[in-house]
């Protein structure tokens, strides 16, 4: 009874009381990142006096958000496109980035909460299922942290170069038959969506509900 009790105590506290909180910082955050580009984006249109107090702004909003803006840049000055769109390219690239953000957090708690449910019943088979559908899930991440890293140079003696190596067996063939589009790799997204398929015949071979 007192395990059943924790069990469905870790239940409540994962999904109901910390996920919210989490997914509400992470969508407060979105959108303040948002309203910023926006606003930089307006003002590359509207290019105003650099010696005004609208253009001292301008100029200290566009260097704080350079970094996130620079590789959307990069990528429209490769097909020509008007740069200054650059914060729309990331904008849409920030959303897709928090949608998995949160299913990953989601992923995480849903793991801990199923395999805590299933140490209490002793129950093998589930818990061997949930191993395996949390080993699909770090690879999930690694995936994920490798398509953020790809705008970022780094060595292979790093956490990232790990995470490239891991990833390497999986994304490579994937690569040779679906090539990048600029900066962007469409196989790694098909990948994901494989494993994502792979994690749903996980739950149902292994009874997990």
């Amino acid at each position: 009874m007192p395990t059943e009790v924790g069990t469905q105590n870790i239940k409540f506290m994962l999904l109901r009381t910390i996920y919210p909180i989490i997914s509400t910082i992470i969508i407060y955050a979105l959108l303040v990142f948002v309203a910023l580009l926006v606003l930089r984006l307006i003002l590359n249109y509207a290019d105003p006096n650099p010696f005004g107090k609208i253009g001292r702004f301008s100029y200290h909003l566009k260097k704080r958000t350079d970094r996130f803006v620079y590789p959307a840049a990069r990528l429209l000055a490769n097909f020509r496109i008007d740069t200054r769109l650059a914060p729309i390219v990331t904008i849409l690239i920030t959303a897709v980035l928090a949608f998995f953000a949160l299913n990953i957090v989601h992923e995480t708690f849903f793991i801990i909460q199923k395999l805590s449910e299933n140490i209490a019943t002793t129950n093998i088979v589930a818990i061997i299922g949930i191993i395996i559908y949390a080993i699909l899930g770090i690879l999930i991440l690694f995936i994920f942290i490798r398509f953020i890293s790809s705008w970022f140079v780094f060595t292979r003696n790093t956490f990232l170069g790990f995470v490239q190596r891991v990833t390497d067996p999986i994304l490579l063939p994937a690569q040779r038959l679906i090539p990048t589009i600029g900066m962007f790799d469409i196989s790694a997204m098909l990948v994901l969506i494989l494993i994502q398929l792979l994690q749903g015949v996980v739950l149902r071979v292994f009874g997990i509900y």
